[in-house]
């Protein structure tokens, strides 16, 4: 069953959907309560002997924090539960911690807040249970000095993990601003369904890993969240399903033939990354149109690839009359992925108007448009209503603002409106790239990729992505299944990478050969067993 982003009113209608069916909002916090804990208990390799500060608000992410807090001290961890505001005086959640052995301290006797900080210095994790999808507020008083001695003892102990429960204190559950204050976790426990505030940014910036916990909704509720919320988070098991089928008796036309038109003199390597990425998502035939001096080069280093020279101007781009050439071809291919590496100039953004546009029978087959594509296809005049083919269009954020005419920190601002926005303006697919990629059918559909990677910062990721999308189109994807897939392949190849390697030097090709043991990860022994 799909994970959906929600608001917190949307999680309130179904809290009390919940209620309706027969099980107790009480009963949704034991639930929550007790999978944070084993989700922590896991996280550091056992419970007994580890010692945990729990930080409790007065609402219900601080009743779901005493719940963790009673399961961790029951299988044998150290427990302090710090009350940071008050809790009620008859608190039922409360009374059961202290039956557990769990130890409380308390804000309002804790001068200079010396004792939460000797405790901090000496535990193990550190779980935020403060404030979470609460009323969101400016972090002030009591609550914003001891945000600040967390940040601040983090800091000094990088080591000490901080764990929200949730999402973290200081963030807007419903925008994702942060206060300045905010609590920055390594990771949050999104209870149920993440919450838009760990979704956008920046308060997606303060969320770390994002962990996705079922708190035991009645199935006729999931049911009926799956059907109307519009926004998914992306999981294994949701993109299982997407994987094209691999018969016994399939051959290489089986799983289509995809040109790729991409490259110039400076940026071979774009064509041989995106060529190499369609192998790898598994195409059967893969022709890389590029320019002579191009081909020359990527010829030697793509042995498994077609090769389609085509004419170039005196700087090594592709000719505006390169259009017919591949226009003459057309409809030998299943799919067709074009713009990496093709330089922005008069002549290329002559050659994508006379590729997509002129004649009396433009190509209708399905496409991928990414990196320099798109900054020509900008450039054709009302090419949001001439382009007959159905599309991916992949823009980073500084692309999506050549194609929208917004600022890129609007684009940024709230990178799910902007993706659905274009999408349905322009009617084509939207993949907007960057921490938390976000994809958009022009339906309505959206997405978001659960993955925030800063080892994916190095060029040519992006041509890597492009192969694989459009290695997905010829076999048979549509538009937004092919986004949605080839990202989450791509960004898991990226996260393992990103463990080998570290956040830095991470090279584009790192993530190539991983891309068929995920896919097989994905479909699981019953598929390889044919």
């Amino acid at each position: 069953m799909a994970v959906k982003v929600v608001t917190v009113a949307e999680m309130q209608a179904l809290e009390a959907a919940s209620e309706a069916a027969g099980v107790s909002t009480d009963t949704l916090m034991e639930n929550a309560g007790l999978a944070c804990a084993r989700h922590i208990r896991q996280r550091l390799g056992g419970a007994a002997g580890r010692r945990a500060v729990v930080l409790v608000g007065p609402g219900n992410n601080g009743a779901d924090g005493l719940v963790l807090a009673r399961h961790l001290a029951r299988w044998g961890a150290d427990v302090c539960c710090y009350i940071v505001r008050g809790r009620p005086t008859d608190d039922p959640k409360m009374t059961d911690a202290l039956a557990y052995g769990v130890a409380v301290s308390d804000s309002s006797g804790d001068a200079y807040l010396s004792n939460l900080q000797r405790i901090l210095l000496s535990c193990s994790v550190v779980v935020d249970a403060i404030l979470g999808a609460g009323r969101y507020r400016p972090l002030d008083g009591i609550v914003g000095d001891v945000a600040d001695l967390v940040n601040h003892v983090r800091r000094g102990r990088p080591e000490l993990p901080v764990i929200a429960v949730d999402l973290p204190t200081g963030v807007n559950p419903d925008t994702g601003a942060a206060d300045p204050r905010t609590i920055v976790a390594d990771e949050s426990l999104a209870l149920c369904h993440p919450k838009y505030g760990i979704a956008n940014f920046p308060g997606a910036g303060c969320a770390g890993r994002i962990s996705v916990l079922s708190i035991g909704l009645p199935d006729e509720v999931s049911e009926a969240a799956d059907a109307d919320l519009p926004t998914e988070w992306m999981t294994s098991e949701t993109v299982r399903a997407l994987l094209p089928a691999r018969p016994l008796t399939s051959h290489k036309g089986t799983f289509g033939h995809l040109l790729i038109v991409a490259g110039s003199r400076n940026f071979v390597g774009a064509a041989a990354l995106a060529a190499r990425g369609a192998h790898r998502a598994g195409a059967g035939l893969v022709t890389l149109a590029a320019p002579e001096s191009v081909y020359r080069i990527a010829a030697s280093r793509l042995t498994e690839t077609i090769h389609l020279p085509l004419p170039e101007d005196a700087d090594g781009r592709i000719d505006a009359s390169a259009g017919g050439v591949i226009r003459d071809r057309i409809h030998g291919y299943s799919a067709m992925a074009v713009g990496c590496g093709l330089g922005w100039s008069n002549g290329t953004t002559s050659f994508m108007d006379r590729l997509l546009f002129h004649g009396e029978d433009p190509p209708t087959l399905p496409m991928v448009i990414d990196a320099d594509g798109l900054n020509n296809l900008s450039r054709c005049s009302h090419w949001e209503d001439r382009l007959r083919s159905p599309a991916v269009m992949t823009p980073h954020p500084g692309e999506m603002a050549t194609l929208t005419g917004q600022p890129t920190a609007q684009v940024q601002a709230d990178r799910i409106a902007t993706a659905n926005k274009s999408a349905a303006s322009w009617r084509q697919t939207v993949l907007l790239k960057g921490a938390h990629t976000v994809v958009a059918s022009p339906a309505g559909k959206r997405c978001v990729l659960p993955f925030a990677n800063p080892a994916l910062a190095a060029g040519g990721t992006g041509d890597v992505l492009t192969g694989i999308i459009g290695g997905l189109m010829a076999q048979g994807l549509a538009p937004y299944g092919a986004a949605r897939l080839g990202g989450f392949l791509h960004g898991t190849a990226a996260e393992q990478a990103r463990s080998e390697h570290g956040d830095a030097g991470v090279v584009a090709s790192d993530l190539l050969d991983r891309i068929p043991a995920i896919m097989a990860n994905l479909r699981g022994p019953e598929a390889a067993r044919g």
